[in-house]
């Protein structure tokens, strides 16, 4: 039976455009409410909250999380009445005295940390395979999920003068158009969003004219996306002279922004590029102001810089161990995030704002694979997604049109699977051999991570 992607790329251009626009609705609906600019306006207020303030009021929410956690929340519970059973007499109501927690860990049993007064019926269900081919399933209330875009709304968009109610355009890693259609549109219009999802993986040099005539056409005003992908699409508007395109800001997400990728973008489309940090746990996030800052939003989580377990001086680096309290209903504390970076240990912008500040974040980013004909694609994460039984994976890159899939199979692996790899990489890349390689483990890096791509050819940009 054929999945609901593959009906999807079967329908004609205006009515892909109708199946977007109707999730758009339904995502909206889920998104936004009456009371969304009231809460836009409280999330704004409290950027200029002393310290004082600011630090009493995350201490009472983390104390009301860690008590949920540990009172009404499976996995927490039942780990505290083990360590009681043992003798540990150490208070759950100190965050030192709970141990770190994995992706792995979540990723074995996601139900088992939300809470027992939650129905996970009526909760938004939240599925990705992060950098690592690897899938998460998290859940977050209505509520949560409102008050999230509210306060997305205010710290990435109105602070750089647009709004949720403009058009905007955004290179993710959806697959809305067939890679094998070698004919605009490579995009669809959800009109429920006021948003123009654009291809990530058709930015070959000979696109780039109906890409920008799509900007045009839809009025766009701003960008969002992957670094990699708004990176490859400013570098073939640079390299085609293009010279009438212009955008009230770029920003940018998933992937850490490098200096010649801030400078190649902001040249392309005469703006400013801002960057954003964050993941779909929500346990910590961040933007960039308009003096360059990177400002924690302390509503999230509460961030910890360790090395080797011990915490670290602000403004050296270290692992990121995350605390949410923001999605109370499946709490997550001292979550190893998987990424390294740094406090700032200088307070205090010229924006004014007296919100933390982030230093840089030392995550790996993933490289980016290289075509025939000359596109850059990276975050191929959801190559994975949709259950595929695969534990880990990684893609590697010897020659233009030949890629290598290390991968561990699930005990449920069946040679079918395979396949549907082989064609998944296929529907992004384009007509690329794929040798499929199965292992029993795929070696890490110093840091205990994998690369889950891997390119061996030349990056022809950084210098």
């Amino acid at each position: 039976m054929p999945d609901l992607l593959s009906i999807y790329h079967r329908l004609p251009y205006p009515l892909r455009d109708l199946a977007a626009s109707l999730r758009g609705c339904y995502l909206g609906y889920w998104r936004y409410t009456a009371k969304t600019e009231s809460l836009i306006s409280e999330y704004l207020s409290m950027e200029n909250w002393s310290d004082v303030k600011r630090q009493a009021w995350v201490e009472e929410k983390i104390a009301f999380v860690l008590h949920r956690a540990a009172t009404q929340t499976p996995y927490y519970r039942e780990q505290w009445d083990r360590r009681r059973r043992q003798g540990d007499k150490a208070s759950w109501q100190y965050l030192e005295n709970w141990p770190t927690l994995s992706k792995e860990t979540l990723r074995a049993a996601p139900k088992q940390f939300i809470a027992d007064d939650c129905d996970i019926h009526k909760m938004y269900h939240e599925h990705t395979s992060g950098t690592t081919g690897k899938s998460l399933d998290l859940w977050w209330s209505r509520e949560t999920v409102r008050n999230w875009y509210a306060l997305f709304e205010a710290r990435c968009r109105r602070w750089h003068g647009v709004s949720r109610h403009d058009r905007w355009a955004i290179l993710g890693g959806q697959l809305v158009t067939p890679v094998y259609q070698r004919q605009p549109p490579f995009w669809v219009w959800n009109a429920g969003l006021n948003q123009l999802y654009m291809s990530s993986y058709h930015l070959a040099p000979n696109f780039i004219p109906a890409y920008l005539g799509a900007l045009q056409k839809y009025k766009i005003a701003y960008l969002w996306g992957y670094t990699s992908s708004l990176y490859a699409l400013a570098v073939q508007v640079l390299r085609q002279n293009c010279k009438d395109l212009q955008m009230q800001v770029v920003l940018t997400n998933a992937e850490p922004l490098e200096s010649y990728q801030r400078t190649a973008i902001e040249e392309a489309f005469k703006c400013p590029v801002r960057e954003t940090y964050g993941m779909a746990e929500i346990v910590a996030s961040a933007s960039e102001c308009e003096y360059g800052k990177m400002h924690l939003w302390p509503e999230v989580g509460h961030v910890e810089v360790m090395r080797e377990n011990s915490p670290v001086p602000l403004g050296e680096t270290g692992e990121l161990i995350c605390t949410g309290i923001f999605n109370v209903d499946m709490p997550l504390i001292r979550y190893r995030v998987g990424d390294e970076g740094s406090l700032n240990a200088v307070s205090g912008c010229a924006c004014g704002r007296s919100l933390p500040l982030l230093g840089k974040i030392h995550g790996r980013v993933d490289d980016v694979l290289y075509t025939a004909d000359g596109r850059r694609i990276g975050r191929l994460d959801p190559v994975f997604k949709a259950h595929l039984p695969v534990i880990e994976a990684q893609i590697i890159q010897e020659e233009l049109d030949k890629l290598t899939v290390r991968f561990v199979p699930a005990p449920e692996y069946r040679p079918n699977d395979g396949q549907s790899i082989i064609e998944r990489l296929q529907a992004r890349v384009g007509n690329v051999q794929v040798k499929l390689e199965p292992v029993d483990e795929i070696p890490r890096e110093a840091n205990g991570k994998f690369r889950a791509v891997v390119s061996k050819i030349a990056h022809p940009d950084a210098k």
